[in-house]
């Protein structure tokens, strides 16, 4: 997956789970790995790295 689709599925993951959508990436990329498909387990962590990326810096 090339950086234009990783961003895409980052913002559709962030619009469609808010705050959630690190955790839903992550458990997507733990299902694929556990059922062997490893490009696809990198994609979606290459995609929960773009939702953090996206995300406003925690105020402390």
């Amino acid at each position: 997956m090339d950086a234009m689709q990783i961003s895409h599925y980052a913002g559709a993951l962030y619009r469609a789970h808010g705050p959630k959508a690190e955790a839903e990436a992550s458990q997507r990329a733990q299902a694929c790995e556990v059922a062997g498909r490893m490009d696809e387990a990198e994609d979606w962590r290459q995609i929960r790295a773009a939702i953090c990326r996206r995300r406003p810096a925690r105020e402390t």
